[in-house]
């Protein structure tokens, strides 16, 4: 765990998981393969889908890294939906019925202010106050747009919730004590 800026790791920001029997090493090996290769698909709405592609395409941010260069085209190919921009009223249904034909385990990253709380809309009638009204978040990337950094740093966090997901977490008490 960070104490500060010179110590911070990107997507290194949790205490780390416990394992004690058998059981949690496998649980801890399948979450592994599956942190280090999430296949999103993208539900671009507005001006933050732009900062999406260009995370996913340009060189010098590289989702391939990450194995998640191949944004899908089906729901039914993807295990990550990145919401990016504002959700109105009439595409809120749409978004739950792309969600719900996703297969299990599934993920959702909501990005950018509209997405994550209406933006700069939140007293439009017809705007969305937050997709997480809609579906559940695992993470929220801040910004009007986000800039591809702070995307890849929610794809680092989100790599991180799954490779820790039905484990036990230690407390600081007891890496204190080691």
């Amino acid at each position: 765990m960070a104490t500060g800026p010179h110590e911070y790791t990107p997507g290194d920001q949790e205490y780390p998981a416990q394992l004690t029997s058998l059981a949690d090493m496998l649980q801890w090996a399948q979450n592994w393969a599956r942190s280090k290769s999430v296949w999103p698909l993208g539900y671009g709405l507005a001006c933050c889908a732009i900062e999406m592609i260009a995370s996913a395409s340009a060189p010098q941010y590289d989702l391939s890294r990450f194995g998640s260069e191949v944004f899908r085209s089906s729901p039914r190919q993807a295990d990550l939906m990145i919401v990016a921009g504002t959700v109105s009223i009439k595409m809120g249904p749409r978004l739950r019925l792309l969600w719900e034909q996703m297969p299990e385990p599934k993920w959702v990253i909501s990005m950018g202010q509209c997405a994550n709380s209406g933006g700069e809309f939140y007293d439009s009638y017809y705007t969305v106050q937050g997709v997480d009204t809609i579906v559940p978040v695992d993470v929220y990337v801040p910004g009007c747009p986000p800039r591809p950094e702070a995307f890849i740093e929610g794809l680092l966090k989100l790599r991180e919730k799954i490779a820790k997901q039905g484990l036990q977490v230690r407390s600081r008490k007891e890496l204190e004590s080691l």
